[in-house]
């Protein structure tokens, strides 16, 4: 390892490559001083540069760059965004809901539901009627809503907030003014 930080490979990389948790740990291997690692990286960077085309390092024309920004436009569906790279069609042919690049928008959980239980009541209409392919489909698409309702529950259990018993500051605002006006030659804590 110590050959290859020093022949260029950045130390970032050699971390994974090793699979230390810590960058400390992969310069510990080898006396990196933090120049070094600069250096290495400044190198390697230059040697990947060198060996790219110089086209993907110009200013891009006005066209070239409203098209990058409308690409972001064309992100944004009724129920969240689409996190598709920049330049590739859409694989699903707009079928969001069955789409792992697709984001949910939390504000949109009630309609993202509704979706859901229209697919549902589809999915008994298709069997009802022995549309077959239909019932594939639809099934398909319903499996898509429950996980992207499943996604969101799970982000906001994440993002759940836990009181441990702790004051919140307009607790102890208010026992601030409470405390000065009870003792008004006392100064503020």
């Amino acid at each position: 390892m110590t050959d290859a930080v020093m022949n260029g490979l950045p130390p970032h990389i050699a971390q994974v490559i090793c699979g230390h948790k810590s960058i400390d740990t992969t310069i510990g291997y080898k006396a990196v001083y933090p120049a070094e690692t600069i250096e290495a990286h400044r190198a390697f960077i230059a040697r990947r540069r060198a060996s790219r085309p110089s086209e993907e390092y110009r200013t891009p024309t006005e066209e070239e760059w409203d098209a990058f920004l409308a690409h972001f436009e064309k992100r944004k569906v009724s129920i969240g965004t689409c996190a598709r790279a920049f330049g590739t069609a859409c694989i699903h042919e707009h079928a969001c809901v069955r789409c792992s690049f697709l984001r949910p928008d939390p504000s949109q959980r009630t309609r993202l539901a509704e979706i859901r239980d229209n697919l549902i009541v589809r999915i008994a209409e298709a069997e009802r009627e022995g549309w077959l392919g239909e019932v594939e489909g639809l099934q398909v698409s319903l499996a898509g809503a429950e996980n992207k309702l499943a996604q969101l529950d799970a982000e906001a259990s994440r993002n759940r907030v836990i009181h441990l018993g702790m004051p919140e500051f307009r607790e102890i605002a208010g026992r601030t003014v409470e405390h000065s006006s009870a003792h008004p030659n006392r100064p503020d804590l």
